[in-house]
């Protein structure tokens, strides 16, 4: 699914075009139209750009990177395997925009939302380095679900957030799949979603560290704790929030922090970045995910309901699109980023 979200995503993109679509060797060899026959997933038509390319096999590593410039890569493989895929991609001298967990936690591989932590790309030098490549790097966006809370609380982290109670209600295309693979999520709801408390959890806070000597050190604070449950809605990771601050702000403080709050994306004008990141709804029943989601093409984040709490300072929801801002789209946005800073340059 996030797959054919890069498809649809790069269809008369300003700046990239989709030269070359490579998967497992079951694919290769047909052209992308008769490999998605019966599996395509989304709204509209497969892209008539794409319809003819002729899917190559992954593992062919040099014959893959020979004719393009760099990858996106969102693969269903082992963390292992997909570590040593996308470094042998690397290696070849092509960047590497990963949509994968697998290279997370990897020191010198920077975990980016383009708003948030565009400095942590400096590390890439650190990379190349290691991988004895001048050009090729590995880049990856962070867990889908963490983007509908974590640019929130950025916009807010002068006050020192301190403790964070999180709950998620995340969309079955979150799984790569929609209510037809999937009738048991009808009128259902699965308080388990396999590893996903962990990224919630942790993944904020690399994504709050600091670079130093070549790696990326996480934060210890705030103190995060989750929730994360599949909920029958087909696009779309809602959470709601409650945190305490070191400096607790007024309300009309934290409104006016998410209005004003824009990151490096928007001084660009990249492409896919949304003008206004974080929107705030006044309504007391908003945001909603099936009128929300799409807010900024699906590049926003969706606030509401912020209020003052008994047990925390303040507890709010918020709501991103999961495969346009938490998968495919936010990967795009990170290639912009990086292109635009001279990291992603044409062979």
């Amino acid at each position: 699914m996030v797959g054919q979200r890069f498809v649809q995503l790069l269809e008369n993109h300003p700046w990239f075009e989709v030269t070359g679509i490579a998967a497992s060797a079951n694919s290769a060899g047909k052209t992308y139209e008769e490999a998605v026959q019966g599996r395509w997933k989304l709204e509209g038509d497969i892209p008539e750009g794409v319809k003819k390319i002729v899917v190559q096999d992954a593992s062919e590593v040099e014959k893959v990177a020979k004719d393009v410039d760099f990858i996106f890569c969102a693969v269903d493989m082992k963390k292992n395997e997909i570590q040593a895929l996308e470094e042998a991609y690397a290696k070849t001298g092509t960047p590497v925009i990963s949509n994968n967990s697998a290279h997370r936690w990897t020191p010198d591989v920077p975990m980016v939302i383009p708003e948030v932590n565009p400095g942590h790309i400096e590390v890439i030098a650190a990379q190349r380095k290691r991988l004895g490549t001048e050009r090729g790097f590995i880049a990856v966006k962070p867990n889908c679900s963490i983007q509908s809370y974590v640019p929130a609380l950025h916009a807010l982290l002068d006050f020192k957030p301190r403790q964070v109670v999180a709950s998620t209600y995340q969309a079955i295309s979150g799984a790569g799949k929609n209510f037809t693979d999937w009738p048991e999520m009808l009128d259902n709801v699965i308080p388990y979603i396999g590893g996903e408390e962990e990224k919630s959890e942790q993944e904020p806070l690399r994504i709050w560290g600091s670079v130093e000597n070549g790696q990326i050190i996480k934060t210890e604070s705030p103190l995060i704790t989750t929730q994360c449950i599949r909920v029958p809605v087909t696009d779309g990771h809602l959470a709601t929030v409650f945190v305490s601050f070191d400096n607790k702000p007024s309300k009309e403080e934290i409104l006016a922090r998410w209005k004003q709050f824009s990151g490096r994306p928007q001084e660009l004008g990249l492409p896919s970045a949304p003008k206004q990141f974080i929107t705030y709804f006044e309504e007391d029943n908003r945001p909603q995910t099936k009128l929300d989601r799409d807010i900024e093409g699906g590049m926003g984040v969706s606030v509401g309901r912020l209020r003052e709490d008994s047990l925390y300072d303040f507890k709010f929801v918020g709501l991103s699109h999961n495969t346009l801002r938490g998968a495919a789209g936010g990967a795009v946005l990170i290639a912009e980023l990086l292109k635009a800073e001279g990291y992603i340059q044409s062979k």
